[in-house]
């Protein structure tokens, strides 16, 4: 399959609703592509129509063999149903599924999976759930399955791991093993017969097998690729345990054949097909055992429906089709049996351990490929020397994708950051900071709730109103409401909308964030608060900017923006520069495009890139703007127009009993970690210097053109130390290239921002030297 999606419903029922639904969308390649999240209500009026219509479903079949030895009435006074009744509990049945998966926020998860996937992919959707009525529903009902006629609907349970089965020889053929259990009352002929008609296969049949023969059988050294069983089956324990009736006069469940189809399983078992009634409980049951592949029937299946399917799915997988594809389109042809046998289609299901990816028939065939004789070649210096430089430059791009040089390359990053000249403060911005000692010049009654009182707040905002600022930030939570007496901070709040306020977004539903001021008026949130939440690597280093996240529904701070780039709006609002975004999706303001930090970005790998984020350019010096403390404004009147008028104003605590405290790059010797609302105002300098100053944001290059430049670096060596017999010249040479490397990159970063690759091109240089010396010692060039 080309994509898979698998819908994960959390540990919750129909009954109650799922409060968590989360989606994630798997490439080919098995590499996490994008999650999303979502919930549903109670289903409780879907779940009466199931319950309905699986009362009136066996009614619909007056004489007909049924792959069950019962079909228990759950109701003994209804008798009869008609056709037309019947027909409209499917209808209504249709409707109501696809009502319940378009209410909650489901229908959000539906609408991106529409965007990211398209109609002409072979998709595979596998629904993760423990709940038993869930896994019942008639999913392929699901209008989405209407508009993707290549995706296919798989159920999973919510623990899993992957099978590892073990080595064995193949003989070219699919080795089958076919188990015909009771046939009472049913023609299992037709079964077999389609069976024997399988290319490239060998199967053994067990007609109504003793236990003994079943155990030797799954116990076989050899190894099967398919299991497959007909005859009657059923669910029991709320489908939480199945059996097989294996002969007139002996029913055994998976349970008792747990050993044997673990031993199956670790010899290759890669399907399993029953071709029976009420085939959950056998599901749930060899879920457990982690085999790969399964097909069941959801229900209690007529004979000649399952012998249709089985009649459509084998010849279809036999000729090269994709396993989910030859499923879909075995149950979609059970359609032209419905007048017979209403809902036919809705029968066969597939179970599947989403860690394995279903086999064609060739795979199966084929199983584990026989070792290749390699044949011994002489090759030349030349070819010895670029397979070399690319075996070199492989192993280094293969770590590197891994993972494994992520704390180097940011090590490189940071010293880089740390080695640029000073480049003075930002005269735009202000910061008032609060002091250790300021905080305890509060009443004591605030100082425990806050390190800013409501007096010295509403003083300090009237001082610097009176020297006109451009905007004032407060990087102070005030989620307690102001207290009546203090009317001018109250009115400031409701009314001055260049104060902008800060909350925190919720990390889950028990810990909900920080909510905004309370004065705030709602309808005027999203331009007057901004989020304080902030993208920190697995080094603890602040090195990311995040400027857009969703808030979800349990968070008390409902804003998807952050408080530095309300400010820098705000500020560049007044010179009549907007944000905007772009065709690709960039963020652009003004004429400044901010490249957006993905999973795999620069020295990145595999990095949690949610939201609208970018790598931040600090401004190299010891202080990034002028600064104040609490006291020195309202104490010591050090406040001047000059410091003021036309500034960003940026008011937060330096006290680090509020812990508000981040290592950045420069986090070491002369530069401890710094406080939150120090980075914030990098963060914010940065936007408006970009804008202002077309000052340098961090940019990189393609992964494509990262791999050529490490490529490239790998190739030089090989060609410096092949080219070069003296030890002298090849060491000055070496050295030199080194030093133009590291330069290269310092440069390019300095002045224009951009991350080149230094580590892995270092690495890739002193692997293909290390290598081409040892086959210099092999093979000595000809002069």
């Amino acid at each position: 399959m080309n994509q898979s999606v698998v819908i994960n419903f959390s540990e919750e029922s129909c009954e109650s609703g799922f409060s968590t639904v989360v989606a994630q969308l798997w490439e080919q390649n098995r590499s996490l592509k994008t999650q999303w999240t979502g919930s549903l209500p109670p289903g409780l009026e879907l779940l009466e129509l199931y319950q309905k219509w699986r009362l009136l479903y066996p009614m619909m079949y007056d004489a007909c063999g049924w792959r069950q030895s019962e079909i228990e009435f759950e109701d003994e006074e209804i008798t009869q149903v008609s056709e037309a009744e019947f027909k409209e509990i499917c209808q209504q049945l249709r409707t109501s599924l696809n009502q319940w998966l378009n209410s909650g926020s489901f229908g959000r998860i539906e609408r991106q999976m529409r965007t990211y996937l398209s109609p002409e992919e072979q998709i595979r959707i596998i629904l993760q759930t423990e709940d038993t009525q869930l896994r019942r529903f008639p999913w392929h009902l699901w209008n989405f399955f209407l508009d993707y006629p290549d995706a296919e609907l798989a159920l999973s349970i919510q623990q899993f791991q992957p099978p590892v089965p073990k080595p064995r020889s193949r003989k070219k053929k699919v080795r089958l093993l076919a188990i015909l259990g009771n046939s009472q009352g049913i023609d299992v002929q037709t079964d077999r017969q389609v069976l024997q008609q399988l290319p490239q296969t060998e199967t053994v049949f067990l007609v109504e097998p003793q236990r003994p023969e079943l155990d030797r059988w799954l116990w076989d050294e050899q190894g099967w690729d398919v299991l497959f069983f007909a005859g009657h089956s059923f669910s029991q324990a709320g489908d939480t345990t199945g059996k097989l009736e294996i002969n007139p006069h002996e029913s055994i469940s998976i349970e008792q054949l747990k050993n044997a189809l673990k031993a199956a399983i670790r010899q290759g078992l890669q399907l399993a097909i029953f071709n029976s009634c009420d085939g959950l409980g056998l599901a749930r049951q060899l879920a457990d055992l982690q085999i790969p592949q399964l097909i069941v029937m959801r229900e209690s299946v007529p004979d000649g429906v399952a012998q249709a399917f089985l009649t459509h799915f084998l010849p279809t997988f036999a000729s090269g089709k994709s396993f989910y594809i030859a499923v879909r389109e075995a149950r979609e042809k059970l359609e032209g049996l419905e007048t017979q046998f209403p809902c036919a289609c809705w029968l066969p299901v597939i179970c599947q351990n989403p860690s394995t990816i279903a086999p064609n028939w060739r795979q199966l065939q084929d199983g584990i490929k026989p070792e290749k004789i390699q044949p011994k070649v002489n090759l030349s210096p030349t070819i010895l020397l670029t397979g070399a430089s690319f075996m070199a430059s492989l192993l280094v791009i293969t770590i590197r994708f891994l993972g494994i040089l992520q704390p180097f390359e940011l090590k490189a990053f940071d010293q880089f950051m740390r080695s640029r000249p000073d480049e003075g403060m930002d005269s735009r911005l202000l910061l008032i900071t609060i002091t250790g000692a300021d905080v305890q010049s509060q009443p004591p009654k605030e100082r425990q709730a806050t390190s800013l009182s409501n007096r010295a707040l509403e003083q300090l905002i009237e001082k610097l109103m009176q020297y006109e600022p451009r905007v004032i930030g407060l990087d102070i939570y005030r989620e307690m409401q102001t207290e009546s007496e203090y009317k001018t901070l109250i009115n400031y709040w409701q009314n001055l909308e260049r104060l902008i306020g800060v909350c925190k977004i919720g990390e889950d539903a028990n810990n909900p964030g920080i909510s905004p001021p309370q004065e705030i008026p709602k309808d005027n949130l999203r331009e007057r608060v901004g989020f304080s939440n902030t993208a920190i690597d697995p080094d603890n280093i602040v090195r990311r900017q995040l400027i857009g996240q969703a808030s979800p529904q349990y968070s008390l701070c409902q804003v998807d923006t952050s408080l530095n780039f309300r400010l820098a709006l705000r500020y560049l609002a007044d010179e009549g520069i907007t944000d905007e975004i772009t065709q690709s999706g960039n963020v652009k303001i003004g004429e400044a495009i901010f490249q957006p930090v993905e999973r795999n970005s620069g020295g990145y790998r595999s990095i949690d890139a949610r939201g609208y984020q970018f790598l931040i350019n600090y401004r190299a010096g010891k202080q990034i703007a002028p600064q104040l403390t609490l006291a020195e404004v309202l104490v010591e009147n050090r406040l001047t127009p000059e410091l003021v008028k036309d500034r960003i104003v940026l008011i937060g605590t330096t006290d680090k009993t509020f812990k508000d405290f981040h290592r950045t790059p420069y986090s070491q010797g002369d530069f401890p970690d710094i406080p939150g609302v120090v980075i914030q105002a990098h963060m914010v300098s940065q936007i408006v210097s970009a804008v202002k100053d077309k000052r340098p944001l961090i940019w990189w290059w393609p992964e494509w053109i990262e791999l050529l430049w490490i490529l490239a670096w790998s190739g030089l060596a090989a060609l410096e130390v092949w080219k070069l017999n003296s030890p002298k010249k090849l060491i000055f040479t070496i050295t030199g290239s080194f030093i133009f490397l590291y330069s290269s990159c310092f440069v390019i970063l300095w002045i224009s921002g951009g991350w080149i690759p230094l580590v892995p091109s270092a690495i890739a240089f002193i692997s293909t030297v290390t290598l081409i010396i040892i086959i210099r010692r092999l093979f000595k060039p000809q002069n």
